[in-house]
């Protein structure tokens, strides 16, 4: 997994309880940036009609990373919300990290995954997960599509979400919610790997602390614009246009 993917991931914060959301559209463009240099961009956007959602997402590469890789990913779901949950029912994936192309496609039964498509095929490993053991989890696009759509404020700082992307398992916690002034509010949060991922990658780092921030909107509901996180690279930060 790129740093890319990984900041993507670790922005990938809330999975909200309550009420079926109301219809809406949201589109969103964070700026990427580690140790305060330009690395790429995150886009996501989607809409909720009825119990139906549809989102799309693209990760790429930009700024001097660009000038030496150019790496970009391209997502898309859909899935249904029940009483103001988000269960993916089919999630594809291309992804260029300028020396290798690969697609993947996940569809869901009954909220359990099931890896459709993996190219090129994937060598296996020891600490390989089966997917059938993961109901309940949500992939990468439908998190970041649920957290970074604009929310009403008893909505905010609320997170209770294990994803799940066809290797590896990952859970993000966020709560203490704290006003920054003018009707703002921050959040405390942490990414942390679970499952599938190598002992070298649990042990360069398995915990990834974070803090999103929220603005509000004319219409009272708060939008997230920014989320400054700590990488294996060191501090990365996105930040909304």
């Amino acid at each position: 997994m790129t740093i890319l993917s990984r900041c993507a991931a670790a922005a990938a914060l809330c999975l909200f309880a309550g009420a079926a959301p109301a219809d809406q559209k949201d589109s969103a463009v964070f700026d990427l940036t580690l140790r305060g240099i330009p690395t790429g961009t995150l886009s996501v956007s989607g809409a909720i009609e009825g119990r139906s959602y549809a989102a799309a997402g693209v990760l790429k590469s930009g700024g001097l990373v660009a000038l030496v890789r150019k790496v970009r990913y391209d997502a898309r779901v859909s899935g249904r919300v029940t009483n103001g949950r988000f269960t993916p029912v089919r999630y594809e994936e291309d992804a260029d990290t300028g020396k290798r192309q690969s697609q993947s496609v996940m569809e869901y039964k009954a909220g359990v995954p099931q890896v459709k498509v993996y190219n090129p095929p994937k060598t296996p490993r020891p600490s390989d997960i089966d997917p059938a053991t993961q109901g309940g989890t949500v992939d990468p696009l439908t998190a970041a599509f649920a957290a970074l759509r604009d929310v009403a404020p008893e909505e905010a700082c609320r997170l209770k979400l294990v994803l799940f992307d066809g290797r590896r398992r990952s859970q993000v916690v966020l709560a203490d919610p704290q006003p920054t002034g003018g009707g703002g509010l921050a959040c405390a949060g942490e990414y942390r790997r679970l499952e599938g991922f190598s002992d070298k990658e649990m042990a360069e780092k398995s915990r990834f602390p974070f803090r999103m921030t929220y603005a509000p909107l004319p219409d009272g509901r708060l939008r997230v614009v920014e989320v400054a996180m700590d990488t294996i690279y060191g501090k990365g930060r996105l930040t909304r246009r």
